[in-house]
């Protein structure tokens, strides 16, 4: 997939029950335009194509389009308008189109989205407008939203009002943008968030106020200082944790940082660590590449010895760091018992 149609970076599953439309862009598809317009038994913009097996779907990406449609069609359900420069959208844009379920944006010009204009689009899940020029959250968001996608704006606060009603939302991607703090409420209303990506933004501490529901969260790129006792303990259910590119050095990671059972997947690849750090045994899955490790200690992974105290590591990367496989303790076997793949 190529940089500007990644959306965010996370994949986005068709659902092809609900008639979803199964590609999200026709750039780069052999595909006769003329043969759509005069056999599409619904009107269509100028501006965008209707493919006739998705009626409810309107297409008018990748157009260098420095305006939207003034209105769209009533069938209107999924809307792609990214790859344009367009700096606004129409104020009548869905004057017609209540039950917009997807709405694309990304690679635009837009530095703000009306708030009267979203508002009433009760039906709509997905929010796309990554790779814009959007300095803050848009507000009067509808409460259905599921996935909210900022990424690589120019984001520097949130807001204690902007997601608060968001009860809904799961996915809220904000990595590429300018944010150094998150104040205690801004992080309120998102009961049922599953993945944060705050990667790539201005902090130099974990931020605290997270929405305690997070099972996937993603701080890479950032400049963190320490990593201090039970930082993540407020997240019960955190699983997948990205601290990759965060300059972070051994002396600062506490001992108990990463004290979380339900923890699965840990990324601390490319940093200044010295020496392996200590992680919770339930652990599967850890990324220790490009780092300065030379002291692979084992008790990082078994606090205690005995044939019912072992890691369940399946895979960890050590590659790119300044030990070599004939350093490791000769037991590491038998703590590391389940291991599938170690690179090193």
């Amino acid at each position: 997939m190529s940089e500007n149609m990644d959306y965010g970076g996370v994949p986005l599953w068709i659902n092809r029950v609900l008639g979803e439309p199964s590609v999200m862009s026709l750039q780069g598809r052999s595909i006769d335009l003329s043969w759509f317009r005069a056999n599409s038994p619904h009107p269509c913009p100028a501006q965008c194509v209707c493919p006739i097996q998705w009626p409810t779907a309107l297409y008018c990406d990748y157009q260098e389009l420095s305006n939207t449609p003034e209105t769209l069609p009533d069938r209107t359900q999924y809307l792609f308008i990214q790859g344009n420069n367009i700096s606004s959208l129409s104020p009548s844009l869905f004057s017609n189109a209540t039950g917009v379920r997807w709405l694309i944006l990304d690679h635009n010009l837009l530095k703000s989205l009306d708030q009267d204009l979203l508002q009433n689009q009760t039906e709509l899940t997905y929010l796309f407008a990554n790779h814009n020029h959007l300095k803050s959250i848009p507000g009067g968001l509808p409460t259905g939203l599921r996935q909210l996608r900022l990424a690589h704006n120019r984001i520097s606060t949130i807001g204690a009002s902007a997601l608060s009603a968001l009860h809904r939302l799961s996915v809220l991607l904000l990595q590429g943008n300018r944010l150094k703090t998150v104040s205690e409420g801004d992080f309120s209303g998102l009961l049922s968030l599953n993945l944060l990506d705050l990667s790539g933004n201005q902090f130099k501490s974990v931020p605290k106020h997270l929405p305690r529901a997070v099972q996937q969260l993603y701080l890479s790129n950032n400049t963190l200082s320490s990593l201090d006792q039970d930082i993540f303990s407020p997240y019960p259910d955190l699983k997948y944790l990205r601290l990759g590119h965060c300059s972070l050095h051994s002396p600062k990671i506490h001992p108990n940082a990463f004290n979380l059972s339900s923890l699965i997947e840990l990324d601390l690849s490319y940093n200044q660590l010295t020496t392996t750090p200590p992680v919770p045994t339930s652990l599967q899955y850890l990324y220790l590449e490009a780092n300065h490790i030379q002291d692979f200690n084992l008790t990082s992974f078994c606090r205690e010895e005995g044939p019912m105290s072992y890691s369940r590591l399946r895979i960890l990367r050590l590659e790119g760091n300044g030990i070599r496989a004939h350093q490791l303790p000769p037991d590491w076997v038998y703590c590391l018992r389940v291991l599938q793949r170690l690179y090193i």
